[in-house]
């Protein structure tokens, strides 16, 4: 479901696995769904109601621009479906918690791409933090403005740290645990975003009619996404943690998470990790096979011969919820609580 970049990378990993066929494409722009279709000799279809019809099938992914979920989902789940969704999850929390509440029902077999989970640095940073506890974590996303015209919009993206920062955020989950509380403050906006910008629409899935909005401001309505956002973060355990995110430059400058413990001090980006501790620094540098090992997982979990799905959907809510809750903190510049409700 959805016919773009992200839809296109995990058909060219799904294609190259001998125990998968890519039955059909859908997207709202028809020629598009057609090509990529065409790569892989998939049908194509302009709906996801229509693929779900016409086509029988093991497992859907759905890889929608943030808007667009919740329809999708509902539907691949009540028709018996396994169910791959990329993040993020939706522009709120209320959509992704009945996605939630349904998967439940339904017992599917689902998971997140949260692909930083299968990265070899970050089995490597569990080693070495061992029982050792986090105190610190800082986490960051510098980059730029995405060049589709949903991003730039909060009732098309959700903002940066619920459409891209959601990554840092899930790893400090992993390696330091559950956040109690956030507080934030938002910044300006991208100034390559003019007034009465395009919103959602044509970006592979129609906008759903079950009350998703976006979560800019205090009375719901939807505006511009924030140009710089910082968060502080109390954990559970007691551990500070520091996100900063900006989409003002015009290059991706750097993602990741610093982490602290007595000790060990840990540096994790997309392709390496630098430790420093009292025997100097080392560096360790990422296969780049995550991206592979996301998907084998999940195919792995469908045909019943694997368990390492990592990031179920069930737990991808909790990191959405926290994401969610940085941007309504960042929003109202009232610090938000996290209970510990499963969904």
């Amino acid at each position: 479901m959805g016919a773009g970049n992200v839809a296109a990378r995990h058909a060219r990993v799904l294609s190259g696995f001998p125990d998968v066929r890519i039955a059909g494409v859908a997207d709202t722009d028809a020629a598009r769904a057609a090509r990529l279709a065409r790569e892989y000799g998939a049908a194509s279809y302009g709906s996801h109601t229509a693929l779900l019809r016409d086509e029988r099938l093991d497992a859907v992914y759905v890889c929608v621009p943030p808007f667009a979920h919740g329809p999708i989902e509902l539907a691949v789940l009540d028709a018996g479906l396994s169910l791959f969704v990329e993040k993020p999850l939706a522009l709120d929390e209320g959509t992704a918690r009945r996605v939630a509440a349904t998967a439940r029902r339904t017992g599917a077999v689902t998971a997140v791409g949260h692909h930083w989970r299968y990265m070899d640095v970050v089995d490597e940073a569990r080693r070495r933090l061992g029982d050792r506890p986090v105190r610190l974590a800082l986490g960051m996303w510098l980059d730029k403005v995405p060049p589709v015209p949903w991003w730039p919009r909060l009732d098309g993206s959700g903002g940066q740290v619920v459409e891209q920062a959601v990554h840092v955020l899930d790893l400090a989950r992993l390696l330091v645990g559950e956040v109690a509380e956030v507080s934030a403050h938002e910044s300006g906006h991208p100034p390559e975003q003019a007034e009465g910008a395009a919103g959602p629409g044509g970006a592979g899935g129609a906008a759903g009619k079950d009350g998703t909005a976006g979560i800019g401001g205090a009375d719901g309505t939807a505006g511009r996404v924030g140009a710089a956002t910082g968060a502080l973060l109390r954990f559970r355990d007691g551990a500070a943690g520091i996100l900063g995110a900006t989409c003002l430059l015009s290059w991706k400058h750097r993602a990741g998470l610093e982490i602290y413990a007595e000790g060990l001090a840990l540096r994790i980006s997309e392709d390496r990790m630098v430790v420093d501790s009292d025997r100097g620094r080392e560096v360790v540098t990422e296969s780049g096979d995550a991206r592979r090992r996301v998907d084998r997982a999940f195919v792995d979990a469908v045909l019943h011969r694997g368990e390492d799905v990592r990031a179920p959907y069930e737990d991808a809510l909790r990191t959405h919820r926290l994401a969610c809750a940085v941007a309504r903190a960042a929003a109202s510049g009232v610090p938000v609580t996290l209970d510990d409700d499963e969904g």
